[in-house]
């Protein structure tokens, strides 16, 4: 399996504290919610909800928490009805940023994150203007058993459709197109393995570096106010960052 690294997001690698916890069951719910109103509450034909409650129980989340965050996706409750939004915006020093987020109030979430990017001395971009810069991508991690078959596995996968294998020493991460997510699974479930965690995620085609401490630091800083806000899901930059 190729050995090389690919940069990963930062939000993958930062722990889940106590204190953060609260913010992102409030952000899982959300997830929940959106994912029950577009296809339904039946798990095996919704596979976006299905994910979604994996996911939250993975992190701890109260199975109330996740009935309720469901009811009001489909409209059992008397909470405003939430939506889905995508800002793109330039940061300091050449940076882009995509942002995905969820809301039950679009104008308000906008002139937030506005706000939010001017204090950085970042801006909103056009329509399409940063968004080609990432390619969507559908993440599993799991661990690599002694004594299997690395090779055998690796073109059953990639069979299966998988774009990008990499291993960092027992742990296995393997990239592929959301349409084939699901394809990629079953291979591993016929293989005996254990998804760790998966996720959809955004790959910037050409990551860039910032050679200036003081911009890299402006700009790790804008990162951490977008995703710690409390209508954003996902922040992406093409800029290499990574926590020490």
């Amino acid at each position: 399996m190729s050995g090389h690294s690919k940069w990963k997001q930062i939000k993958h690698k930062k722990a889940l504290t106590d204190a953060k916890k609260g913010k992102a069951f409030s952000k899982m719910a959300r997830v929940l919610s959106v994912a029950a109103k577009e296809k339904g509450t039946d798990l095996d034909a919704n596979v976006k909800l299905r994910t979604a409650v994996e996911k939250a129980r993975a992190l701890g989340m109260p199975m109330s928490n996740i009935e309720r965050a469901v009811a009001r996706g489909t409209g059992k409750t008397n909470e405003a009805a939430l939506e889905e939004v995508l800002y793109e915006a330039y940061g300091p020093g050449g940076s882009a940023f995509l942002i995905e987020g969820i809301t039950d109030s679009r104008n308000r979430t906008t002139s937030e994150i506005k706000h939010l990017l001017s204090e950085y001395d970042g801006r909103l971009a056009a329509q399409g203007s940063v968004e080609w810069l990432f390619t969507k991508t559908f993440v599993i991690e799991f661990t690599k058993e002694e004594g299997m078959d690395e090779e055998a596995l690796e073109l059953s996968l990639i069979d299966a459709g998988a774009t990008d294998i990499q291993q960092d020493d027992d742990l296995v991460t393997v990239y592929t197109n959301p349409a084939t997510a699901d394809a990629l699974k079953k291979t591993l479930a016929r293989s005996k393995l254990v998804v760790l965690q998966e996720y959809s995620d955004r790959i910037s085609k050409n990551s860039i570096q910032v050679p200036d401490e003081h911009v890299k630091q402006k700009i790790l800083a804008l990162y951490e106010a977008l995703d710690d806000h409390d209508d954003i899901q996902n922040v992406y930059t093409n800029v290499q960052l990574q926590y020490a």
